[in-house]
């Protein structure tokens, strides 16, 4: 029987915990706002719960009326104390060379202030098609339709949510806050340990044809 191996994906990548590990850099930049505003921010428990927009986690720490200045601080502040101290997480070039050299395409989708993803990247030396930021959750799914996406990477439950909401298949890492039970229970279609796995699925993916490839791993 003759096997049909995929066309070249499009294949949408989360940013924070999923490429980069940002926890050092997110953290010094909530101390250094700390010290900025004069309002204390537990950056150890912030950096637990990265995922959703800013300003969520900027609402349990500042007034309703404060917070988008405080935002605006942040990000004007984030360069400075965030992105060198920020590395890749492991797979991550790995991961987007293996779309690339398989004639794919790779972007970045990600809740984080556009901008300041970008610099991540350059940092690190690692280079998308194309970068989408401040978007999350479902919101994710505007990009990944536009963009052609029919895999969407994150390691939250957020992202799962906007990979099903775009028609596009999830395939999770259990590289940030949700384990990879949360991960499945959420509705993800694979669920990785870490990047480190997603060049050999994606390999299994495009030679399963229309089949797929499934098998979740944890």
């Amino acid at each position: 029987m003759a096997t049909t191996t995929r066309p070249a994906p499009t294949v949408g990548f989360d940013l924070d915990m999923t490429l980069i590990d940002s926890r050092p850099g997110i953290r010094a930049c909530y101390l250094a706002l700390t010290e900025r505003t004069g309002t204390y921010v537990d950056a150890d428990l912030a950096v637990t719960r990265l995922g959703p927009p800013l300003v969520e986690e900027l609402a349990h720490w500042f007034p309703a009326e404060e917070i988008e200045a405080v935002a605006d601080l942040y990000r004007e502040m984030y360069p400075t104390y965030a992105v060198a101290a920020t590395p890749a997480l492991p797979g991550a070039r790995e991961a987007v060379a293996a779309v690339r050299e398989a004639g794919g395409r790779a972007i970045v989708v990600t809740a984080k202030y556009e901008p300041n993803a970008k610099l991540h990247l350059a940092h690190l030396g690692i280079e998308p098609d194309a970068v989408i930021g401040d978007l999350w959750a479902e919101q994710k799914a505007v990009a990944l339709r536009e963009h052609g996406a029919e895999v969407y990477v994150g390691d939250h439950l957020g992202d799962v949510r906007g990979a099903r909401a775009a028609g596009a298949r999830s395939v999770a890492v259990a590289s940030g806050p949700c384990d990879a039970e949360e991960l499945r229970a959420a509705g993800a279609d694979v669920v990785l340990g870490d990047l480190t796995e997603f060049p050999a699925w994606l390999a299994d993916y495009r030679a399963a044809g229309a089949g797929g490839a499934d098998a979740a791993r944890a």
